[in-house]
C-alpha cells in the first residue's frame, strides 16, 4: 500500500505568531525562489491581476521593469488591507514568453528581493497568449494571509 511522503512544517521568518508555514514534504529537494506549499491562519487580503502599471497608467519598458512596478503595487495593495510581503502565501504569474521569464531570472530574483525580502511563498507561473493590456508583459495575482 503507498503511504502518503512526510510534510515538514518550515517555521517562516514571521516564527513568532506561528500563523504561516512553508509546507515541504520530507525528500524533496528545497525549492530556490519559491516554495511547494504554505500553511496560515488570519485574514485574507487578495489582489486581482496587477500589471506594472505606474501612477500615471504607464507601463515601463522592458521585462524586468514591469515586474519591478508590478511587485511595487502588489505591495502598495497588501499595505491598504494592512499586510506586508512577509504575509503572502501565494503569487500566480502571467506571462507573455516564459523564455523571457527564464531569461531574466537573475535580475528578476534581484527586483524580487529588493520588493518582497527573502520570504517565498507558493508560485504558479503560467504562460498566457496576452493580457488584457496589451503593452504588459507580465501579470501577477496575489493571496497574503495577515496572522490573527
Amino acid at each position: 500500500m503507498p503511504t502518503a511522503p512526510i510534510v515538514a512544517v518550515l517555521p517562516t521568518a514571521n516564527e513568532g505568531s506561528g500563523a504561516i508555514q512553508v509546507l515541504q514534504p520530507s525528500g524533496w529537494p528545497t525549492p530556490k525562489g519559491y516554495a511547494n506549499g504554505m500553511a496560515a491562519d488570519g485574514r485574507l487580503v487578495l489582489t486581482g491581476g496587477v500589471i506594472g502599471w505606474d501612477s500615471r497608467g504607464e507601463l515601463p519598458e522592458g521585462f524586468v521593469a514591469q515586474v519591478q512596478q508590478t511587485l511595487r503595487n502588489i505591495s502598495a495593495i497588501l499595505a491598504e488591507g494592512g499586510a506586508r510581503p512577509e504575509h503572502l502565501v501565494r503569487l500566480t504569474w502571467y506571462v507573455l514568453d516564459i523564455e523571457e521569464y527564464l531569461a531574466s531570472l537573475k535580475p528578476l530574483g534581484q527586483v524580487y528581493r529588493d520588493t518582497f525580502g527573502s520570504h517565498y511563498p507558493a508560485m504558479a507561473l503560467v504562460q498566457v497568449v496576452r493580457l488584457v493590456e496589451k503593452a504588459a508583459r507580465v501579470e501577477v495575482e496575489a493571496t497574503a494571509i495577515v496572522p490573527r
